[in-house]
């Protein structure tokens, strides 16, 4: 109940042993035929800063490049379209302020993704592409174990799908094998409760809504 997506982090380091230990018990997700199809690439310090900076160059040059698989459509359907603008709506503009024009500051707040929002540590997850859907499955699996454990220990995460638009800089920085595809960025670290960004919430469709039981 107190898992968020966390956008503002204090400069508070989390310990490497920290995160291997999430890592050790996230990775008791199920998965096809315990297959384990996922990989995690952990990045501190300059590691990170020096991603964020490519990142960053390509994106303010208009770098930005489709995924490597389908991740999202082009069109939403109707009902999942509105979630989206109800949380862009609360986001942008109830939350930050920011004008639906605005674009430079909306780009601002966008380009905050490559930098893992600030935390100090910063994942990458991947999956083996010979796992076909079904790794992306597992590796969902995996991710909600790592963000729940973070939870535990009191830290906060932002799973992230905005990296995927530049899988290129990634594969080059973390060399990433061909068979293995980007599933997200990670960021994980303590929360920043004073930054507005904070005030952020997003509500759940009711139970009844998505579930049919059969007696």
């Amino acid at each position: 109940m107190t898992r968020r997506s966390v956008r503002a982090y204090l400069d508070r380091p989390v310990s490497r042993e920290v995160v291997a230990e999430i890592l050790r018990l996230a990775a008791r997700s199920a998965s096809n035929s315990n297959t384990q199809p996922w990989h995690v690439h952990v990045l501190t310090g300059l590691a990170k800063r020096r991603l964020t900076d490519d990142l960053w160059e390509a994106l303010d040059r208009g770098g930005q490049v489709a995924t490597d698989y389908a991740y999202q459509p082009a069109e939403w359907c109707e009902h999942l379209a509105g979630r989206r603008k109800e949380f862009g709506e609360n986001l942008y503009r109830t939350v930050l302020g920011i004008d639906p024009d605005d674009h430079r500051a909306r780009h601002r707040h966008h380009r905050r993704n490559y930098d893992f929002f600030g935390a100090p540590v910063g994942l990458v997850l991947t999956v083996d592409r010979h796992s076909l859907g079904g790794g992306l499955v597992d590796a969902g699996a995996f991710l909600q174990a790592v963000v729940l454990l973070a939870r535990e220990r009191g830290m906060d995460t932002c799973p992230q799908a905005s990296f995927l638009d530049f899988h290129p800089i990634l594969r080059r920085h973390l060399r990433i094998p061909e068979h293995h595809s980007a599933v997200c960025g990670i960021a994980m670290g303590f929360a920043d409760r004073e930054h507005r960004l904070d005030r952020l919430r997003t509500g759940r469709a009711p139970v009844e809504s998505f579930t049919t039981f059969h007696d």
